[in-house]
């Protein structure tokens, strides 16, 4: 190897300008190709082997019910539901019309069957409940159906008051209701009128129940060609929100979530700032290499051979992959992190030999003999730390190891090839002091002396971050890796507070209905689940008596539910009215107690008599706003059908119904889900009744059973493959224990780093322990291999230099990851950075003082 090495450096300068032209070739061929083969694949299902069993049950879900993939989910929010339901069914209205950007919009949970049928849906006891108060409410609801206008709602309030002038009227069931009214009064009288939700004071439980949110699921158009697929069609959805006047006016606000927003604004986090983060590491890169060789002559072909192995690489991933993906796309700023050391240690090397060697040829043969071996040995445990991942299933880390660790290989050629042909027309000149660290002399004294407490100190070090290492946690939530600051990732945060909006449930099929309904009953019973939903649900149980107590209700409302030909609402009549209810009110004042809200309301009808015309009927439209159509949809619930699995709107059977009869049940956690110990002792509980499961939940716990195994495999992997190049190359038990000790020092000293800075594992950053494997054995191989040649001052040689400049190359790449939006690349960043600092002083400190503790060989 040594002679091979010596034969290509010697070569490469002899010709020199047939070496450089042929690289040039290479590279405008290879990036050519590039330009129009190389793309982006922002799909993250697509980071894992579509073999893996969990892969399968969702791919077969995805099959069955394809509605629910590639979605932009619109939230809508208002402090009057009716106000959300008409800014919802707007909104998917303009959307449904733009067939340039959108394939079609729908409102879940909406529709003539559930407004005919929905009180089916709900179990007996509350249904009994809510009938019971809306028979309560029969003469309130005359009232209001006869003159549904503001006028109507008075002669309610005054029919109530005179109630309790008879001793007839008990309040107290009314109690939430009335302080509502004295609200939407005060607020009207005062000039600032409100619309009144009748569906909270007509059905309140269930207004209660489905809360102030409705959501449009959208299918946006993608465009798979670009960086972002689905970012025109979310810009039109932007445009479309901001002209609803319900935004306009404050009324209701709009936000949004969903698989493409969430992935596109991911890629967006990847890429924001690389090309400024790419420049800065640059720059500082070349600061450092400005430290460590000291002339131009050596860092132009520095960052020129970097430039040349990061463009070859990138060929070869166009020409291997064709794509990159959401984690394979660092490959560029690991590549430049790691690259650099090759050409650091040839160079630093070579100013060593020039101070004692004149001829600018036999320095470069001088340094080939000196450092290529140890080159090439740290290259081949670098690629060994990447393309350990190849085999596994862990597909995106797959391929960043195959272009990583091939791009290691790429680096040490060009480092024994085009940088030789560089230099040999840079000609670097001669040195005239030793290439070294002063300080680096105070440190092996140090080391020397103090070798045996040193190494004492490690062990106790070792020990705490063996058991770092045993409680180090990982986060399965893929939603903690990324950007907490995106619209989508705000809003999908804001809908974790409810379990109903969990982003975290889990799919099962059942055989048929019957099943369904076993199944869900099973499940419901789990303290960790908090609602089950499947197509037996839309199929409910008990529908006779459910029936029965419903034409009952509609028997006893009907007469006063007739619409018939309400008044002409006049300010003048609306005043009357008003007048004649506070007079009614002002009567049995002392029989209120202090604190009744039939006292406020008559305050604000006195304020409302001599109110003027404006202000009276902007009253009347904000107060009865939405009662017609509440007083329509309640003749429609009491109008219930019999619901059977054939008469299902299509909708609901295409949403829970196979073809075949089999049934999708949908189960639900509880908030504790949030947690990634919540959401694996969730999952487990639910495997506990249905083995195969799909869904967010099931496949986010697989995917970190998926990215475990293949670390593990990967470490197993790369650790036996760098013992297996240790040996071939040191020819040596001895010499390969001492690089492994060191090296597992280095990954234990990372783990107490890592505890000590609160960072947990996640599929993002796992990646940074394997590569720690191949970065610190590059840095310990070429201490060992001095020590054995005889150096007897390690820290103030020409290598501990080159080390520790590529160390601050390295450090430079890995903080740009970093400084990274995306919280997944970020914390990556922040752990390569970590065990870059453990590297180093296992390297510095340890290292050193075991070999100084060591009889050496003669």
């Amino acid at each position: 190897m040594r002679r091979l090495i010596m034969t290509a450096v010697a070569l490469s300068r002899r010709h020199a300008r047939a070496v450089i032209a042929a690289y040039l070739a290479a590279i405008v061929l290879g990036l050519a190709y590039t330009s129009s083969h190389l793309g982006i694949d922002t799909n993250t299902d697509h980071l894992f082997a579509a073999s893996l069993p969990w892969r399968q049950e969702q791919m077969k879900f995805d099959r069955a019910f394809p509605q629910f993939q590639n979605l932009i989910v619109a939230v809508v929010r208002a402090d009057v539901p009716e106000t959300a339901d008409a800014t919802a069914k707007a909104l998917a209205a303009k959307v449904a019309e733009d067939k340039t950007h959108f394939h079609d919009a729908s409102r879940p949970g909406t529709g003539s069957f559930y407004d005919r049928d929905g009180l089916l849906l709900l179990p007996e006891t509350q249904l009994a409940t809510l009938l019971n108060s809306i028979v309560t409410a029969q003469p309130f609801l005359g009232q209001l159906s006869a003159d549904p206008s503001a006028a109507g709602l008075f002669k309610a309030l005054d029919l109530m008051a005179v109630g309790v002038g008879a001793g007839q009227a008990n309040l107290a069931p009314y109690r939430a209701q009335l302080d509502t009214f004295r609200k939407a009064l005060a607020a009207a009288a005062a000039g600032h009128p409100a619309p009144l939700s009748w569906q909270s004071l007509l059905m309140p439980g269930v207004a209660a129940e489905q809360g102030n949110v409705r959501f449009v699921l959208i299918h946006p158009v993608l465009d798979h060609g670009a960086l972002e697929p689905g970012g025109v069609a979310t810009a039109a959805l932007r445009r479309i929100i901001a002209r609803l006047p319900e935004v306009k006016d404050g009324s209701a606000r709009i936000s949004y979530t969903g698989q493409i927003p969430l992935s596109d604004e991911q890629f967006a986090s990847l890429t924001q700032g690389m090309v400024a983060g790419l420049l800065i590491s640059t720059a500082l890169i070349t600061l450092w290499l400005l430290l460590a060789v000291r002339s131009w002559r050596m860092i132009v072909p520095i960052l020129a051979t970097l430039l040349a192995g990061l463009a070859l690489t990138i060929s070869f991933a166009a020409l291997a992959i064709g794509t990159l993906n959401l984690i394979s796309v660092a490959f560029a700023i690991l590549f430049v992190g790691l690259a650099v050391d090759f050409a650091i240690q040839f160079c630093v090397r070579l100013r060593d030999v020039r101070r004692r060697v004149d001829d600018p040829a036999l320095a470069l043969i001088g340094a080939a003999d000196e450092a290529g071996v140890q080159i090439a040995l740290a290259a081949g445990a670098t690629a060994c730390g990447f393309l350990a991942f190849v085999p596994t299933s862990f597909v995106g880390v797959a391929e960043l190891g195959l272009i990583a660790g091939i791009g290691m290989v790429i680096a040490f050629i060009c480092t024994i090839t085009f940088l030789p042909a560089l230099l040999a027309y840079t000609r670097p000149r001669g040195e005239a002091e030793r290439i070294g660290f002063p300080l680096g002399d105070w440190g092996d004294s140090a080391l020397q002396r103090h070798g045996r407490p040193v190494l004492g100190i490690f062990a106790a070090v070792a020990i705490a971050g063996i058991l770092a290492a045993a409680t180090l946690q990982f986060d399965a939530n893929p939603l903690d890796t990324q950007n907490p600051n995106t619209e989508a990732m705000r809003t999908l945060h804001s809908l974790l507070d409810k379990s109903v909006t969990n982003p975290f449930y889990i799919n099962v099929l059942a055989k048929n209905v019957e099943d369904a309904r076993q199944l869900s009953a099973r499940l419901g019973k789990l303290p960790e689940v908090s609602q089950v939903i499947s197509g037996a649900t839309f199929v409910p149980q008990h529908q006779a008596a459910k029936l029965g107590m419903i034409r009952q209700t509609q028997g006893i409302l009907a007469p006063s539910l007739a619409a018939g030909t309400p008044p002409a609402v006049t300010p003048q009549r609306l005043r009357a009215a008003a007048a004649k209810a506070a007079a009614e009110i002002a009567a049995v004042a002392g029989k209120l107690p202090k604190d009744s809200p039939l006292l406020g309301i008559g305050a604000a009808l006195e304020q409302l008599k001599s109110a003027p015309d404006a202000r009276v009927m902007a009253m009347n439209a904000a107060l009865t706003r939405y009662l017609p159509d509440a007083l329509t949809r309640l003749n429609q619930a009491l109008s219930a059908q019999e619901i059977t699995a054939a008469n299902l709107p299509q909708s609901v059977k295409r949403d829970w119904f196979l073809p075949g009869g089999e049934v999708r049940v949908q189960v639900i956690p509880t908030a504790a889900a949030q947690s990634s110990a919540g959401l694996w002792r969730f999952v487990r509980a639910v495997e506990t009744v249905v083995p195969v499961a799909a869904g967010p939940a099931a496949t986010t716990v697989a995917t970190a059973q998926t990215i475990l195994g293949a670390f593990r495999e990967a470490a197993a992997l790369a650790a036996a493959a760098i013992g297996l190049i240790l040996m071939l190359f040191l020819r040596s038990a001895r010499d390969s224990a001492l690089v492994v000790l060191t090296l597992a020092l280095s990954a234990v000293l990372t783990a107490l780093f890592a505890h000590l800075a609160g960072l947990q594992l996640n599929y993002a950053n796992i990646i940074a322990l394997p590569l720690l494997l191949g970065v610190g054995v590059s840095f310990n191989v070429y201490f060992v291999m001095n020590w054995r040649d005889g150096m007897k001052h390690l820290l103030g040689s020409a290598t501990a230099r080159a080390v520790l400049f590529s160390a601050l190359t390295t450090g430079t790449a890995f903080g740009s990851l970093a400084a990274s939006q995306d919280r997944g690349t970020a914390s990556l960043g922040a752990l390569l950075l970590l065990s870059l600092l453990a590297v180093l002083i296992a390297t510095f400190v340890f290292l050193p003082a075991l070999l100084y503790v060591l009889p050496r060989r003669e």
